[in-house]
């Protein structure tokens, strides 16, 4: 589980094909900046860009990790099969830690693509376009996951296309997170928001289900 708040902007250093056909993942080697990897360790969940990976190999000393990621997930994500890229990074969240921007799975659930992205006094305006599967998820003030980021969605609109989100990026973001160098029509990972995704379910479901699991009354009569 994650917050949406990065912790560090890395680099893919390099990548190595895991076979030789299409259904063969890959290796990525990440770099990451000085320091960030001193409380990892092996086995540890690292989000890249949103997508929650397991770190398969430390370099202390070249302040370096590895992932592997599969097939399936080079498929339903997008930026992380280049070498050179600049990548957000979180780590998994501790009991002990503050939820600083909202509940966050790693899984990314489409790939959305950017329609605008200019500045707007002080700040930065950030347009989506979001598969059109996804918008009824997406509401006024409502939470979403940008490439990893937790952000709040100041507008929306459906379109014969989608479903375009707009959000507001202050400078701190631009400057601390990879999301300053999107551009129109950069790929970008998206997640919705979890609490969203229950509520969906609970509204659409039919009634026999959810009464399923619904917990048998007691009779505390005498």
């Amino acid at each position: 589980m994650f917050t949406g708040i990065i912790t560090g902007v890395g680099r893919i250093a390099d990548l190595l094909a895991l076979g030789s056909s299409l259904d063969h993942g890959k290796r990525l080697t990440i770099e990451a900046p000085p320091g960030y990897l001193d409380d990892v360790g092996l086995g540890d969940s690292i989000a890249l860009n949103g997508a929650c990976m397991t770190v398969t190999s430390l370099d202390l000393p070249g302040q370096c990790f590895t992932i592997d990621i599969s097939a399936e997930s080079l498929a339903r994500t997008t930026s992380l099969a280049t070498v050179g890229t600049r990548i957000n990074l979180e780590k998994a969240l501790r009991a002990h830690d503050r939820l600083g921007g909202h509940i966050v799975s790693g899984h990314v659930d489409g790939i959305g693509r950017v329609t605008r992205f200019e500045q707007v006094g002080e700040s930065w305006e950030l347009c989506v376009l979001a598969p059109r599967e996804l918008g009824k998820y997406l509401a006024y003030k409502g939470s979403i996951t940008v490439n990893g980021v937790s952000l709040t969605v100041n507008r929306v609109s459906d379109t014969p296309d989608g479903c375009e989100f707009s959000i507001n990026l202050i400078p701190h973001t631009v400057e601390n997170t990879s999301l300053g160098q999107l551009a129109s029509g950069s790929p970008v990972n998206l997640e919705i928001d979890t609490v969203a995704r229950y509520v969906e379910r609970m509204l659409s479901a039919p009634a026999t289900s959810l009464s399923t699991f619904a917990p048998a009354s007691k009779d505390f009569s005498a």
